[in-house]
């Protein structure tokens, strides 16, 4: 029996979904302080910069969190986990956002710059396709280093991969992503 425990905030991710298995909210709300902020800029990165949305996929994502914690396997990385769920939310919401809506919304576009933000919106919209085009590997490494502004070593760490394939797939992302968007480049 042990008298003395650490505080759950020294826990690793790995610890504190293993206690969040048996229950205990105390270890739900350290993790969700770690974690909290970070998923709120990664959808609101990915999510067209729309924080309602950004808002409601955080909250989605912990509540599947604390409904199935026993689909995490304690052996595992928890932070590539977490990233992979948050992933697979955004591209549930690219597939079933149409492709002719247009972010910010129709009626916003009918402004003194219409052609600039059309533009920017149509521009924005070709990116999202190219990056959603990307295989799942190259597209993680593309969206934490690029819109989530990781290093390679934290990727590396994050993939659980070494440093040079971290690269590679950034370099062959890159290439991808730049063939698909030539129309957009300017002499």
């Amino acid at each position: 029996m042990k008298l003395f425990r650490q505080p759950l905030e020294q826990y690793t991710d790995e610890a504190l979904m293993r206690e969040i298995a048996k229950g205990k909210a105390a270890a739900f709300a350290v993790l969700y302080d770690r974690y909290g902020p970070r998923m709120y800029r990664y959808f609101y990165r990915m999510l067209w910069q729309n924080a309602a949305k950004a808002e409601d996929f955080t909250q989605e994502l912990f509540l599947k969190i604390i409904e199935k914690p026993q689909l995490f396997d304690t052996r595992r990385n928890f932070s590539t986990w977490i990233y992979t769920l948050a992933a697979n939310l955004c591209k549930n919401e690219y597939r079933r956002k149409k492709t002719s809506d247009l972010e910010p919304g129709v009626g916003e576009l009918w402004k003194e710059n219409f052609s600039e933000t059309l533009d920017q919106e149509l521009f924005a919209q070709h990116l999202r396709e190219a990056i959603d085009q990307l295989s799942v590997a190259h597209r993680e490494c593309f969206v934490l280093r690029y819109q989530e502004e990781h290093s390679v070593a934290e990727i590396a760490e994050i993939i659980g991969c070494p440093q040079g394939t971290v690269k590679s797939r950034l370099h062959y992302a890159l290439q991808q992503v730049s063939s698909l968007m030539e129309m957009w480049k300017t002499n």
